[in-house]
């Protein structure tokens, strides 16, 4: 599924999904190799989890994309599929200076679908084009 991410980021959001089902919460341990794996952004991703600010929004086709309300207020549509946030983080730290693996918003995609914190919304396939293509978020 996540592929394109070193496996130790793999195992990590593995660990956290098994001991979150059980616990319902990260030990200390896991939350300080999220720190070391993915740096500062970690806080704030877990910061966007814990305000539900992650969606996935599905349709009738099986297509899915991540919506994720950014601490401005700021919709943004993530997509794990290829690895790609289009905020100016993303662009800058990850794919033009390669100082991190994720931004907070694609990190936070991560966390919620292995916390299950993911917030699910069922729309439909002219919608999800329509998000896809990068245009309005209102629900159709």
């Amino acid at each position: 599924m996540r592929s394109f991410l070193p496996a130790v980021a793999e195992q990590l959001f593995k660990d956290i999904q098994k001991i979150y089902e059980e616990k319902s919460q990260i030990p200390d341990d896991l939350l300080i190799a999220l720190k070391f794996v993915f740096g500062s952004c970690a806080l704030q991703a877990l910061d966007l989890v814990d305000k539900h600010s992650v969606t996935c929004l599905s349709s009738p086709s099986g297509r899915k994309v991540y919506q994720v309300t950014g601490g401005s207020g700021r919709l943004y549509t993530c997509f794990t599929s290829c690895h790609y946030c289009p905020c100016p983080a993303f662009a800058y730290a990850v794919l033009r200076r390669n100082d991190g693996l994720l931004c907070k918003h694609l990190l936070g995609v991560y966390l919620s679908q292995a916390m299950g914190l993911t917030q699910q919304e069922s729309v439909s396939d002219k919608h999800i084009t329509t998000v896809m293509a990068g245009g309005s978020a209102a629900s159709s």
